[in-house]
């Protein structure tokens, strides 16, 4: 289920250019692409998926797999609202399977069957795994977002592994990527699946990283402490998802896709949908697990009462970085500095508890 909706590709050339340079595309290939793009749906000279594969196909032919999966990447975007977007995910797929040998960390793709609503659903993850880590101390568990999924995200999932020393294991939300579900409330319970795989490939201990709407996720595993930290970037919480924000960049479209809406729905229908996201439940207890939250001050799609929600709470470290937007993207090496700091702190207070999963195992 989805649909295509009034969307121009310059407003997505203005908000995403930041983000197209900074995932290793040359920058001259990029501007040549926003140069040729006049349509987001045709799927013809000039529209976004025709412009974007032609480029991701030189790539390659020319055996640059990795900025083919890359440009591939941008080509499905935003969400697969139609054949011509799916076509470019898959393409995307087989060019990334490729890359894969030169990968810095060694790498698996698995398809795990989870419960959900009372039968299965296969959820594709990616593993990455330091050869001196497997099997041995805590995985991380990351989730992307509703539009940048986990093969987009591949050079911060490489670079967690590498500065953590951790497995990682990186999946796509419900309603997103691989997914064979709609997003929904009920998608919590393909997480506390994936959580419980986690524990299975290392000491027991789980750290769900969670991505703009894969924060939401992390922010949920944490604040129910499914998981046994948790690490939220740029997540919606509970103001995000209330009615009367105004939509940017067609991202209430992108939302109204994940949640498996067959056409644009009204905003009265796409809030209802999204009223039962809200964290607020979870937040008026206390059992939740340590958790960091860190996001930018000028982020336009998840309101500051998101992040400053966490504030004072019990194991909780807060960041709203000034003068950066969602999930403090463009301050990076720093959002990675206070991870690093920190991630340690955090997983040896855990493994030194006998209440923590390693304990029990």
């Amino acid at each position: 289920m989805s649909y295509q909706w009034p969307l121009a590709a310059k407003e997505l050339f203005a908000e995403r250019y930041p983000q197209m340079i900074n995932t290793g595309l040359p920058v001259p290939d990029v501007d040549a692409v926003r140069a040729a793009i006049t349509d987001m749906w045709a799927d013809e000279p000039g529209g976004w998926v025709h412009e974007w594969s032609a480029l991701a196909a030189r790539y390659a032919a020319a055996g640059s797999h990795d900025l083919s999966a890359l440009a591939y990447g941008w080509a499905r975007f935003p969400t697969l609202a139609d054949e011509a977007k799916r076509g470019a995910l898959a393409r995307q797929t087989e060019q990334y399977l490729l890359a894969a040998p030169g990968f810095a960390v060694p790498f698996r793709r698995d398809v795990l069957n989870l419960p959900y609503r009372g039968g299965l659903t296969q959820v594709p993850v990616h593993v990455f795994t330091p050869p001196a880590a497997a099997g041995k101390g805590p995985v991380l568990l990351v989730s992307g977002g509703v539009d940048s999924w986990k093969m987009d995200v591949h050079g911060l999932l490489v670079t967690l592994c590498s500065h953590a020393g951790l497995p990682v294991v990186a999946f796509d939300i419900p309603g997103t990527g691989d997914s064979q579900v709609p997003m929904s409330p009920d998608g919590a319970e393909i997480v506390r699946g994936l959580i419980g795989h986690a524990r299975t490939l290392g000491n027991g201990i789980v750290v769900h990283v969670g991505i703009s709407m894969g924060g939401h996720y992390s922010a949920r595993s944490g604040l129910a402490a499914e998981a046994d930290a948790a690490i939220v970037l740029g997540g919606p919480i509970e103001a995000a998802f209330a009615d009367g924000r105004l939509p940017r960049f067609g991202m209430d479209d992108i939302v109204g896709n994940a949640l498996g809406f067959d056409r644009q729905p009204s905003r009265d229908d796409l809030f209802a949908a999204l009223a039962g996201f809200s964290l607020r439940p979870l937040l008026d207890q206390e059992n939740q697990a340590p958790m960091l939250v860190v996001n930018g001050a000028d982020d336009v799609h998840v309101p500051q009462e998101d992040t400053l929600v966490f504030e004072g709470r019990r194991d909780t470290e807060v960041h709203l970085l000034p003068d950066t937007g969602h999930c403090a993207i463009t301050k990076l090496p720093e959002v990675l500095q206070i991870i690093s700091e920190w991630l340690p702190r955090t997983l040896a207070t855990l493994q030194a508890d006998p209440g923590t999963a390693e304990g029990a195992e």
